[in-house]
């Protein structure tokens, strides 16, 4: 449909889908960032940080990997960064392999952070989400998810074990 201006308008199931997951992508984030902060003093950004570090060999990432796993600017990422070295959760050192980046590692102390928060997380992500579902539905938000971030960037982001 178009509106009186000429504009292509979302209407009906259209509408009624669209406003369904933008409803989500506002709510979800804040309901994953106050658990995380009341639980672990961690918003769910540095969690994610934390989490990739984590399963990262040797917990250790360049900075411009973790930018791209976290969808974020170098600059927001380095903020956060300097954020957890504060608390002694990461190190950031030059990359002997080449000194034009940066490497962030995971300390054990930020190890023991995401051992600890995940459970609260899992718990929290099931409740939120994953308990709402049936489990061929859980297999449809998947792929459903998937063909979106195709479509957003080809990557298609972080995956577990990438």
């Amino acid at each position: 449909m178009q509106s009186p201006n000429g504009a292509a308008e979302l209407t009906g199931d259209d509408l009624e889908t669209w406003s369904a997951l933008a409803t989500v992508l506002e709510w979800l984030p804040t309901a994953l960032d106050q658990q995380l902060q009341r639980d672990a003093g961690v918003t769910h950004f540095e969690y994610g940080l934390l989490y990739a570090l984590s399963a990262a060999p040797e917990r250790t990432l360049r900075m411009s990997v973790l930018a791209g796993y976290a969808n974020s600017s170098l600059s927001r990422l380095s903020r956060a960064a300097s954020r957890l070295e504060k608390k002694h959760w990461l190190e950031r050192t030059p990359d002997p392999a080449d000194g034009r980046y940066t490497l962030a590692i995971l300390t054990d102390l930020g190890q023991r952070t995401v051992v600890e928060a995940t459970p609260g997380h899992a718990s929290t992500v099931h409740r939120l989400v994953l308990d709402q579902l049936t489990k061929a539905q859980t297999v449809q938000l998947r792929e459903i998810s998937r063909r979106i971030a195709r479509a957003i960037q080809d990557d298609g982001g972080w995956r577990p074990g990438a």
